[in-house]
């Protein structure tokens, strides 16, 4: 199907998946181009060459459906793989949704029910935020972002893509730290471009390994500690039982949900999360949403 000259493909999926929650959490990144109105979000991905795609919901929570415009071409079938893998349109929330009924989760996932994982664009960009977001509050995560990919990357229709790898790897600490950058942050992100660059770290690669094999390859890397692999397993490949601990947020929704005085240990975290495997991500997920 045609529409005002792009293909226009048509996707159904099962529910519940409530991608207006989606949206909500998506315009939270100034990069990203939501129209919440619109019930649609602009989708980057970089397939041989850059790619545009508009996803947009005409569906309900329960019977989830989407139209998909710009993904006519060669790499149609890539670009719906894609997509489907950044927005987990395969994964049945419903399963996981029953699995938190006989938890303490229980009223969270009742008020974000059909609340997925979803994927950064690019698992590239994704480690790359990572490092920015670091030990920063999230205003200024997000403005130190945008002023590195505005600065260094590039746009195609309106959406900005993050700089390529082989681009960050040949950048100065200098250049970085007048965007307000630290020193060792700066050093940071132009390590792992040039480890891209030059091979030495390939996501491609990465998506076929385990969880264990995947934090023993990253956490090698300059800048990389627990929580930065956590994250990126979590909204880099979608790995489905990861819990970071060390989170402030994942603590503080604790302490609120709780009600307790303090924030809780590691010890008693442990303890909470027992009855969340195997899909600790997933109340990772919900426990930050009850505070955003």
């Amino acid at each position: 199907m045609i529409k005002d000259g792009f293909f226009l493909e048509k996707i159904q999926i099962e529910g519940p998946y409530n991608f207006d929650l989606v949206l909500d959490r998506l315009s939270n990144d100034p990069l990203n181009q939501v129209d919440i109105e619109n019930r649609s979000v602009k989708v980057p991905m970089l397939l041989n060459h850059p790619i545009v795609a508009e996803v947009k919901a005409t569906g309900t929570t329960d019977k989830p459906e989407f139209l998909i415009y710009g993904t006519d071409g060669p790499l149609k079938e890539k670009a719906a793989e894609r997509l489907s893998e950044i927005f987990q349109w395969h994964l049945p929330l419903e399963t996981i949704h029953m699995h938190f009924q006989n938890t303490e989760l229980k009223p969270i996932f009742e008020a974000h029910y059909g609340t997925p994982i979803v994927l950064d664009f690019d698992p590239y960009a994704c480690i790359l935020k990572c490092i920015i977001h670091q030990q920063l509050n999230l205003a200024f995560a997000h403005t130190l972002t945008e002023r590195f990919v505005k600065a260094y990357g590039f746009e195609k229709d309106g959406v900005w893509f993050y700089p390529l790898p082989e681009k960050v790897a040949e950048l100065k600490v200098d250049e970085l730290r007048e965007l307000q950058f630290s020193g060792r942050k700066a050093e940071y992100v132009i390590g792992i471009a040039k480890e891209t660059a030059a091979g030495n770290l390939n996501f491609d690669e990465l998506k076929n390994l385990s969880d264990e094999e995947i934090y023993d390859k990253l956490i090698k890397l300059r800048g990389v500690g627990p929580w930065t692999v956590q994250n990126f397993l979590m909204f880099g490949l979608g790995r489905r039982n990861l819990f970071p601990a060390a989170d402030i947020g994942i603590q503080n929704a604790l302490k609120k949900l709780f009600k307790l005085e303090a924030k809780p240990t590691l010890e008693e975290m442990e303890t909470f999360s027992k009855s969340w495997d195997p899909y600790l991500s997933y109340a990772s997920l919900y426990l930050w949403r009850s505070i955003e």
